[in-house]
């Protein structure tokens, strides 16, 4: 600093003072976030042979004058069970109570009937899963909230992988993460790596690693965290992944601790089993543009990778079964360039005839080894990918799982692709599982071709078959799964179990399995000194960690037995799975944890469930003096609809959640819904009333009685009444009625109706809509009958799409601020940001008529009031058209 720079009434060195005062106030302000700053953060990991065990903990603190609502938001891989949650404020600690789901749902509701407010937490994302829950905390009050999960971590590709999400949404004044491994056969390397680290950040990252332990801490400073120098954005935003991997020796380890057991089976340096694989692929309608381009972009890498060993084919299932070959063929090179150029003519066309997909390959399959075309010592494998329900030839999902079962009769691993929400995925998991396979979801995004590739790397390489792992049935009380169908490369096989005699002090296991030139077996033996002596540095261990990772593992496999399972078989799968739930402390799909405060305080219960890939659930909704409804997981087909009196729903996929708005016209006005000036399709949808006017209503019931779907491209028109369906096109006018069981397969159209209920139609390549078809009663005083209209894949729409749900079909954004009471206890309100507009919203809900037209399913949602102003461009008489076309 120059002596010309300072002030006469001060000394030069009160001015750095000053600066540096102003300095600490500016960054003390960077930490406040509508009046609460998070000022420590922590994610403490240890592993310990594979088992991890993680505490966050957050410490916040209210630095406003009034009662502020602090939000606890994390993400938790898929694959962990939360075992603990507690919240203590001003000293007095909240604990989370793990119940069976029923008996957490009433004391959870109890709760709400006394008035106190929820905090919802359930949400599920691509590889994580959210837990969300808040407290009201006043002014100058602190709060430390407390979450506990485990996990097994699985080996893939030569490497053990741990993944944290960092996301604290502001500055944090003390942010840390720390690793801490012990692993008995010693660790061989240790790597660690954020999608969020910057090369400044590169060298926060601590890394340390000695024969049985490893260390990795990350602790960036306040400045580290920013996003630029003085702002108040924080860099950490993304995943932080730890990966190792072990010393082999031995193609196994078996370690025993106090009574329990756990093995590990990964043997090196094999040669690699020539493997036999069928391509089953759905090139229905639905799979058309981005999805059949992906699926041909992940085909042809995938060809690149086959080996000279292999024999593939490929299978195509639209309403017709096609093959490429009439066998199994060997991945010679002339061969893989013929099928290249077979992939690269791959196009959709018709219904979805999965069964008769399926049923071909099994064939196939069974042709190629009864006939010896394929080596003996070999893996079969069957890779099915669909986007879509079956709906040609047998449709029913318990047929086919049945015929599959009964096809493969354990022969060969299924191995089922689900592209997209549109998918039963519950059913390809099922079928899967029956046939040892697994069921993986593919999600629609600009990397779906690398996801399929993905897969297709984790079971490209099978080194052994049908692998057994065989202990002393009078030494063992309980076992988890010990027979595999295939060992691939780079993974291993975990055994987990229980000793009849807790001071057992050995145990000897023999391993056989089928490998490419000739049978694997062995015979290994541990005694418990030997784990004893490894396991010497008790600050790396966490309780009775073998005990905890048998109890993770048998529960994780009855669940999963349990998807299959039917009658009493499934009963007591469910019973045995839920008390070691209980037993354990363990938040799975049986049980819930629920945090309750004291009667005499106003605020809080929260409850936690645990969801499955089938099911999602809603956004977390908090409110500060009004109850908020237990939520059921529900299927995430993601989509946007106008039904009933006409509700809007808009889905929201990124927030999980969705908006919904109601449009009040007059009867005989038609609405433009949706208009695609580049696919040509335009959805109009002419609104009804009921029977008589009410006029002491202050807005009239109205319905959409008629839609009109069309083509222009294509000079093709769709006109869909409550009695009848009218297809026009230049060769003249087709009828149907709702009493039809019709399918309709044309060149640019395909239609299903189902018998008075729906109907599904797609126009070209575009999008597919779904029609729900309300019957009341005939001799009704007041309702007609009317319809509703679902639209999915959206996303074959062009990004010109317009309309009052078509503006609705590119990607949006909106957050919500200051939830509140609304004059409905049931129902609070808060302040949505849409498009820099404030808008006052509810929460509520709206009815999915797509499945039970009759009851519907509950859709929560927030209420855009007004005819959805400042949601919709303009205003919703922008919309009125003057006809059907």
């Amino acid at each position: 600093m120059n002596l010309q720079d300072c002030k006469p009434w001060y000394s030069c060195g009160e001015a750095e003072a000053v600066t540096a005062f102003q300095k600490k106030r500016n960054s003390d302000n960077d930490l406040v976030v509508n009046g609460i700053e998070i000022y420590r953060m922590k994610i403490d990991s240890k592993v310990t042979s594979r088992f991890a065990h993680n505490v966050i903990t957050s410490r916040a603190v209210n630095r406003g004058n009034a009662h502020k609502e602090v939000f606890f938001d994390v993400e938790l891989p898929k694959t962990a069970f939360i075992t603990n949650f507690s919240m203590t404020i001003d000293g007095i600690t909240y604990p989370g109570n793990i119940k069976e789901k029923e008996a957490a749902k009433q004391q959870y509701e109890k709760a709400v009937s006394k008035g106190q407010t929820a905090g919802l937490v359930k949400a599920s994302g691509r590889k994580t899963e959210k837990f969300t829950v808040s407290v009201n905390i006043a002014a100058g009050s602190k709060v430390t909230f407390e979450l506990i999960y485990e996990e097994l971590l699985k080996r893939q590709f030569g490497k053990y992988e741990m993944f944290i999400k960092v996301k604290p949404k502001q500055l944090v004044k003390d942010f840390e993460i720390e690793v801490n491994i012990f692993e008995p056969q010693g660790i061989s390397e240790l790597e660690a790596e954020g999608t969020f680290i910057t090369n400044d950040l590169q060298n926060v990252i601590r890394k340390t690693f000695s024969h049985k332990k490893g260390h990795i801490s990350f602790k960036p400073t306040l400045d580290q965290q920013r996003t630029c120098e003085n702002c108040s954005q924080s860099l950490l935003d993304g995943d932080f992944i730890v990966k190792y991997d072990v010393e082999r020796t031995t193609p196994d380890n078996l370690q025993i601790v106090n009574g329990y057991f756990v093995h590990f089976f990964a043997p090196m340096n094999l040669p690699k089993l020539p493997k036999n694989v069928i391509f089953i692929i759905d090139i229905s309608g639905s799979m058309s543009g981005r999805e059949i381009q992906q699926t041909r972009e992940a085909l042809l890498k995938i060809l690149d990778d086959i080996k000279e060993d292999d024999h593939f084919n490929f299978i195509l299932f639209g309403s017709d079964v096609h093959t490429w070959k009439e066998t199994l063929i060997k991945a010679t090179p002339e061969n893989l360039d013929e099928a290249r150029k077979f992939v690269r003519g791959i196009d959709t066309k018709g219904l979805t005839n999965l069964y008769g997909g399926m049923m071909k390959g099994i064939d196939m399959l069974n042709a190629a080894h009864e006939g010896n075309l394929v080596p003996k010592r070999s893996a079969s494998i069957i890779i099915m990918l669909t986007d879509g329900q079956p709906n040609v030839g047998i449709s029913n999902t318990q047929d086919i799982q049945t015929h599959v079962k009964k096809a493969i009769e354990g022969k060969y691993t299924l191995y089922n692709l689900g592209f997209g929400y549109g998918v039963d995925y519950n059913f390809l998991e099922k079928m899967a599982l029956e046939n040892k396979g697994l069921a993986r979801r593919i999600y629609p995004d600009s990397d779906s071709a690398l996801q399929l590739q993905g897969f297709y790397d984790e079971v490209s390489n099978p080194m052994l078959r049908d692998v057994e792992l065989n202990y002393p049935e009078n030494e063992i009380a309980d076992v988890t799964k010990n027979s595999f169908k295939h060992f691939y490369d780079g993974s291993e096989i975990v055994v987990a179990g229980r000793l009849r005699d807790i001071n057992q002090n050995s145990l000897t296991v023999d391993v056989k399995g089928e490998g490419a030139n000739d049978a694997l077996s062995f015979t290994s033996q541990q005694d418990k000194e030997q784990t004893a002596k490894a396991f010497q540095e008790q600050e790396y261990i966490f309780g009775d960690f073998i005990e905890r990772l048998w109890a993770y593992l048998t529960i994780e496999q009855l669940l999963e037995k349990r998807i299959s399972a039917t009658g009493e078989e499934k009963d007591n799968l469910t019973a045995e799975a839920l008390d070691l739930s209980l037993k354990y402390k363990f938040v799975t799909p049986l049980t819930s944890m629920v945090v309750t405060k004291p009667e005499e305080d106003e605020n809080q219960a929260a409850i936690a469930d645990k969801p499955t890939e089938g099911t999602a659930q809603a956004a977390p909704i908090v409110a500060q003096a009004s109850p908020v409804h237990y939520v059921h997981a529900s299927n995430p087909t993601w989509y946007t609809s106008v039904d009933g009196d006409p509700h809007f729903i808009i889905s929201v996929p990124q927030k999980e959640d969705a908006i919904c708005f109601n449009i009040n016209e007059n009867p005989g006005a038609v609405l433009r819904l949706i208009n695609d000036p580049v696919t040509g399709i335009t959805v109009n949808g002419e609104l009804i009333g009921d029977k008589k006017v009410n006029n002491d209503a202050k807005i009239q019931n109205t319905y959409f009685g008629k839609l009109g779907i069309a083509n222009k491209h294509l000079d093709l028109k769709v006109t869909v009444t409550p009695e009848k369906i009218t297809i026009q096109n230049e060769t003249g006018k087709t009828t149907f009625t709702w009493l039809d069981s019709v399918t309709v397969q044309q060149e640019s159209l395909t239609l299903i109706i189902n018998k008075k209920k729906s109907l599904v139609l797609s126009m070209g390549s575009g999008a597919s809509f779904v029609i729900v078809l309300h019957q009341v009663w005939k001799k009704h005083p007041l309702h007609r009958d009317f319809l509703g209209l679902y639209t999915l894949e959206s996303h074959k729409l062009s990004e010109q799409t317009h309309g009052l749900l078509g503006q609705f079909f590119h990607p949006i954004d909106f957050a919500i601020l200051e939830i509140h009471p609304g004059s409905d206890p049931k129902k609070p309100d808060a302040t949505m940001i849409f498009k820099n507009k404030e808008l006052i919203v509810t929460r509520g809900w709206q009815k999915d008529y797509r499945r039970d037209p009759e009851h519907g399913i509950d859709i929560p949602c927030w209420f855009v009031h007004n005819n959805g102003a400042g949601l919709i461009d303009g205003v919703h008489t922008d919309y009125v058209v003057s006809s059907l076309f």
